[in-house]
C-alpha cells in the first residue's frame, strides 16, 4: 500500500456548548470538547470500570454554524474527520501543543428530546407543562413531517 490514511471516526457526548469564533471575510470556526467512554470489567475485583477519553473537536464555516445551533452540552453525536497537530507560543513563553480533529462530516444522534431533557437538567429541575396541541395537522398520505434540521 503506497498510500496513507489520516481518518478518525468518533461517537461522544459534548463536553461543553460549541464556541464559535468569526473571523474578517464571513470565515468562522468552533471547537468543543467530545468525551468518549471505554467500559470494561475487572478481572480482580469484577468491578465495572468506565474510562474517559476528551478530544478537542474542530468545526469549520457552515458547520460550525450548524453545530453552535442545534448541539448543546451532553449531545450525542457522531463525527468523521482527520488529526491534526498544532503548536503555539503560550503567554509564558513555552511551546505548547495540541492534537485536534477537524471534522469533515458529522451526524447528529441525540434527539430533540433527549436534547431538551439535557437542557433541563443542567439548568435546574424540569417542569412538567400540559401537552401542547400541534399547530400543524398530520399529513394526509401518513409520511412524517420534517423537523427543522437544515438536511
Amino acid at each position: 500500500m503506497s498510500g496513507t490514511l489520516n481518518k478518525v471516526m468518533l461517537i461522544g457526548h459534548l463536553g461543553d456548548e460549541v464556541k464559535i469564533h468569526y473571523f474578517e471575510g464571513g470565515n468562522c470556526i468552533g471547537r468543543f470538547p467530545l468525551a468518549t467512554n471505554e467500559t470494561y470489567t475487572n478481572r480482580q475485583t469484577g468491578e465495572k470500570v468506565t474510562n474517559t477519553d476528551w478530544h478537542n473537536i474542530v468545526v469549520r464555516n457552515k458547520a460550525a454554524e450548524i453545530c453552535e445551533k442545534y448541539l448543546s452540552k451532553g449531545d450525542k453525536v457522531y463525527l468523521e474527520g482527520r488529526l491534526k497537530n498544532r503548536q503555539w507560543q503560550g503567554e509564558d513563553g513555552n511551546t505548547r501543543y495540541t492534537t485536534e480533529v477537524h471534522v469533515q462530516d458529522f451526524t447528529f444522534l441525540s434527539t430533540k428530546k433527549e436534547s431538551m431533557a439535557n437542557t433541563q437538567q443542567s439548568s435546574g429541575p424540569a417542569v412538567q407543562n400540559d401537552p401542547v396541541k400541534p399547530t400543524e395537522p398530520a399529513p394526509v398520505d401518513g409520511t412524517e413531517q420534517d423537523d427543522d434540521l437544515p438536511f
